[in-house]
């Protein structure tokens, strides 16, 4: 009851944030909100012949019914309405770049179904050959962000590299000019830093042909390239991609951070954050804000290591009742 009754709340708020997005965009300093978020392992229930997702069937290790399925949904819905607190009057996001969702499926219960269903949202996302069958996606409101076109690019692999996930690329009309959007979401450290450093910038190298191609026929193009890069500020695969004209304005010298949260993702009791934003320098010149959403409802006690860290929703193969592993990253642009 208790459960049912917040999220009757949490539906309530996606109202009035609804409302308090509409309203601002009539405002004479309009904002536009861009969030990325890594959700944690958003699976459905059924098995893809094609792919390794056994682990999330009700005979597999976690166990998954539809119970849990449609908890971690709106797990997911209120991760994005909570993470809104960053932003000025606490509007819902224009845009919000998601990592490790399964498929389509998830994506329409999230938009339709969940406790996000009154936010309007429409999205788009990948479909890759990731081994587990996870991707990305982009939910995007149609009434600030307008999608041309989109599709995905595939990454090729090296020796000893296994299939990952497409970059999701959209091109849409907004308020204040066209944007191309990359959604990433690259190759993990799984199997050492060193030795999956090379996919990594191989993943790189394919993100830099795409952000030149779009250079290459605007040279002002604003672009903004967010998702889990699974590399920390100032590793090789950042640099590459910021030096093809992008600054982070998700990095120490540009982010808004709280004391108790120095990153959007904790490993053995230190921060730190493999999620960034990065944008070319048009969008830099609307830059206003960025920050790690810290919701008291979304951190937890680290009872090993002390201080707070992402409430996750899984502990193992054991439904933690949190959200994600990762804190949502956010961004405001003014026109």
């Amino acid at each position: 009851m208790r459960q049912k009754r917040y999220d009757r709340i949490v539906l309530v708020a996606v109202c009035l944030l609804c409302a308090l997005t509409a309203q601002g965009q009539k405002g004479q300093n309009r904002h536009f909100n861009v969030m990325e978020y890594n959700v944690e392992n958003l699976f459905d229930c059924r098995h893809d012949s094609l792919k390794d997702d056994t682990e999330f069937t009700p005979e597999g290790r976690y166990l998954w019914s539809h119970g849990k399925y449609w908890r971690k949904l709106n797990a997911v819905a209120r991760g994005i309405v909570m993470g809104s607190t960053n932003f000025e009057r606490q509007q819902l996001p224009d845009i919000v770049g998601l990592c490790e969702v399964e498929n389509d499926s998830v994506m329409f219960d999230l938009t339709r179904r969940s406790l996000l269903r009154g936010a309007g949202y429409e999205y788009v996302m990948t479909d890759s050959p990731d081994r587990r069958g996870i991707d990305v996606a982009l939910l995007y409101q149609p009434f600030s962000f307008r999608v041309i076109r989109h599709y995905d690019l595939r990454v090729d692999t090296i020796k000893g590299m296994r299939p990952t996930r497409d970059i999701l690329y959209v091109e849409g009309e907004t308020l204040f000019d066209r944007l191309h959007v990359f959604v990433v979401h690259a190759p993990s450290r799984s199997g050492g830093e060193r030795a999956t450093r090379p996919y990594r910038m191989t993943f790189a190298r394919r993100l830099c042909e795409s952000i030149d191609s779009v250079k290459s026929v605007n040279a002002d193009a604003r672009i903004i390239v967010l998702g889990d890069f699974n590399d920390y500020e100032g590793d090789e695969s950042l640099s590459q991609i910021i030096g093809r004209g992008l600054t982070d304005i998700t990095s120490d010298k540009w982010i808004t951070k709280a004391k108790h949260v120095n990153g959007t993702y904790r490993y053995q009791g230190a921060w730190g954050s493999l999620d960034h934003i990065l944008v070319t320098d048009q969008m830099l010149e609307m830059f206003y804000r960025s920050g790690i959403a810290n919701h008291p409802d979304l951190l937890e006690e680290d009872m090993r290591y002390g201080g707070m860290k992402p409430f996750r929703f899984f502990r193992g193969p054991i439904i933690n009742g949190g959200f994600s592993d990762h804190l949502p990253l956010t961004a405001t642009f003014c026109y």
